[in-house]
């Protein structure tokens, strides 16, 4: 995780710097907050994208030295999160990422299975050859990563291309309703998206859509996107409820140890 988080101090005080009033008589209190601020929104990116996954004990030592900052802005950022609900903190346990709401996440998957299929109707009846050429085109875009090993960029264009799908069915509203769903889901999916196994057979289902949405006499595209939408949320449910135990474990050894 260091490798992908690590931030100069340079980098920091020269974007703080510019916001410097010269006469503020607290300099180093603006620096901190302005530090913390950015350490907040690089921490809600790997939160959401599953670089920290749901119960995942956050290490202070290894951040500070990964965005090479004092303890000092590094917990401000964290109060930042708790306050928003993206992490946790828990006297002799510390900082964690906040759990995921099963029951809701599996309501939320249920009703995308048949939004998804259902986009899958409309796009057989009205996709034109601009959109398959664009959704082709990103497609390719997201092999490129997948060969590369850039997980988080795959991620970001898989969704970009199911949103595409949908929007290419022609139905503001059914693109509004998915939109907001799956920014629901997003932070669950971006901790089931480490699973390499997952990775793998995810690009073989999108291979399926692609060539179901360039033939036009294709039949199967709605059934193809359901089954790969409830693929997704099996694995997704499953590596959450492997985490769940696993933080449940942690958090009873951590307060056994503090007795």
């Amino acid at each position: 995780m260091c490798a992908n988080v690590v931030q100069g101090k340079h980098r920091y005080r020269d974007k703080l710097g510019t916001i410097m009033n010269p006469t503020t008589r607290t300099p180093l209190l603006v620096r901190t907050r302005g530090m913390a601020a950015e350490i907040a929104a690089r921490l809600r990116v790997m939160i959401d994208e599953g670089e920290l996954p749901p119960g995942a004990r956050i290490d202070e030592k290894e951040l500070s030295i990964a965005f090479d900052v004092s303890k000092t802005p590094l917990r401000e950022a964290l109060k930042v999160l708790v306050a928003e609900g993206a992490v946790t903190h828990r006297q002799y346990i510390g900082y964690r990422v906040a759990p995921i709401d099963l029951d809701d996440l599996a309501a939320t998957f249920e009703l995308l299975h048949g939004l998804e299929a259902m986009a899958g109707e409309l796009v057989r009846q009205r996709v034109d050859a601009s959109e398959v050429a664009a959704i082709t085109a990103k497609h390719r875009r997201m092999i490129e990563c997948h060969e590369a090993g850039k997980r988080v960029e795959y991620f970001r264009l898989n969704q970009q291309i199911h949103q595409m799908i949908v929007d290419a069915g022609g139905n503001p509203v059914l693109s509004g309703i998915y939109g907001s769903l799956m920014s629901k889901v997003h932070r669950a999916r971006g901790a089931a998206n480490a699973d390499t196994l997952r990775w793998a057979e995810s690009l073989a289902e999108h291979e399926a859509i692609l060539a179901a949405l360039v033939d036009p006499a294709h039949e199967g595209l709605p059934q193809i996107l359901r089954t790969h939408s409830e693929n997704t949320a099996r694995e997704v449910m499953s590596v959450l409820d492997r985490t769940r135990a696993s933080v449940g474990s942690g958090e009873a050894a951590s307060a056994e140890a503090s007795r």
